[in-house]
């Protein structure tokens, strides 16, 4: 089933969605009201339009984002000259994120420029469910849909906010959701713990990511809701992010994609990679006018998700 939400109070309106992407009808529900298992009235078919779509679920019961691609993680340290600590590779990294609102798939992207913003392309999943201290098959159970994200990042204001010993608040705002959630039992290449897909990504027009999401993921999402359930119950509607999708090359920190490789996940994985090469990034974070689309395709080069294609705002 391929699900959106159209704009309707806090929560949308949720429509059901034809597999030709041509029409949609609508349920009389929220797709949050759909995810708690409320009867659904179906409405009338009608033309699918999804730039009148705002995000799936526009807000949710959490947000807990992982960062399952390790690669990324010991980039961001190598940068910095730090030693990743081995725990990393068994025991995920997560934080609690904005869940209310998700912003659509159209919605600008509202920031200082001095705050360092950036994207980050990530597979999410929204779970049913899940008991406290689930295991990794309980929580594979849970698993109802997938979406894709971007979740915005304020580059700038992380060091200082993780500084103070808890976590991140101002540094993470509202992400957003491409147009289109399907179900698991809909979507090519989900095999219960990871989307084998590619991710896509172009930064004013020109490829700037073209990665495998299945490749390189250290955790899989049965063993990052289990991880954020040891010690509390997660409620139907509980949405759980990859974290930025990052590729190696060779076992190496990757390259561009003019260069021959397959990109980046986020800009700030670029300029780790400038650091290490010469000593100082060159490429800046996004500005004012900045156009960011991100997009997934199937084995067959089949879109997924519809697109998230947002520009930047200066406040």
């Amino acid at each position: 089933m391929i699900l959106a939400s159209y704009p309707d109070g806090r929560d949308g309106a949720a429509c059901i969605v034809a597999p030709d992407r041509a029409t949609a009808r609508l349920l009389g529900r929220s797709f949050a009201e759909v995810i708690e298992g409320l009867v659904t009235t179906e409405g009338d078919v009608r033309p699918f339009d999804p730039q009148a779509c705002t995000a799936p679920l526009p807000r949710a019961r959490q947000f807990l984002d992982g960062s399952a691609y390790v690669n990324h993680v010991e980039l961001v340290r190598r940068a910095r000259g730090a030693r990743m600590p081995e725990s990393f590779w068994t025991d995920p990294l997560m934080y609690q994120g904005c869940a209310d609102p998700f912003l659509g798939p159209t919605a600008p992207i509202k920031g200082d420029p001095d705050w360092g913003i950036d994207l980050e392309a990530e597979v999410a999943i929204v779970t049913g469910d899940v008991p406290m201290g689930a295991d990794v098959d309980t929580a594979r159970a849970a698993i109802r849909w997938v979406m894709l994200l971007n979740d915005v990042s304020l580059r700038n204001l992380i060091p200082p906010e993780l500084a103070k010993g808890f976590g991140f608040v101002q540094s993470k705002p509202p992400s957003a959701l491409a147009p289109l959630a399907r179900s698991v039992d809909d979507v090519p290449g989900w095999d219960g713990d990871r989307l084998q897909a590619r991710m896509c990504i172009d930064l004013n027009g020109q490829p700037f990511g073209r990665l495998d999401a299945g490749a390189d993921m250290t955790f899989g999402f049965p063993q990052l809701i289990a991880h954020a359930a040891k010690t509390r119950p997660l409620p139907a509607g509980t949405v759980i992010g990859s974290g930025t999708v990052s590729n190696k090359l060779d076992g190496g920190a990757g390259r561009t994609i003019v260069s021959g490789g397959a990109g980046y996940g986020c800009i700030a994985e670029q300029r780790m990679v400038e650091t290490i090469e010469t000593g100082a990034p060159v490429t800046p974070f996004l500005r004012s006018g900045d156009h960011v689309e991100i997009w997934m395709e199937d084995s067959d080069g089949r879109d997924l998700f519809g697109r998230i294609s947002q520009k930047v705002e200066t406040l």
